[in-house]
């Protein structure tokens, strides 16, 4: 089972009071775009091995949307944070690089 802290309200719980969103960070488009970005947008995702960003919402809390890294090996999730954020914030980063020293880095 997951743990998450909401950074919003502070609440520690199990994933069943969150709802999960998907993978984060990911460039949206709609209407006016071309076929291929649309489609890639759409049905392309991340699975990777190890530190992934993902999308979560306080679902029986306070209904916040926010950001979390998990490591996709262990299932720890190593921070989370809001989620008007465009790219993980620095500390975010360096909380990674000292629990996963192998880690290659945000794209």
């Amino acid at each position: 089972m997951l743990l998450l802290t909401c950074p919003y309200c502070g609440v520690t719980a199990e994933e069943t009071e969150f709802s999960a969103g998907g993978e984060a960070h990911l460039t949206r488009h709609g209407p006016g775009s071309s076929d291929h970005d649309y489609e890639a947008y759409m049905f392309n995702r991340k699975n990777p091995r190890g530190v992934h960003f993902e999308r979560w919402r306080h679902a029986y809390g306070c209904g916040k949307w926010f950001l979390a890294a998990r490591d996709t090996m262990t299932l720890e999730v190593l921070a989370t944070y809001p989620a008007q954020t465009s790219e993980p914030p620095a500390e975010v980063i360096a909380k990674i690089k000292l629990k996963r020293p192998d880690w290659e880095g945000y794209p």
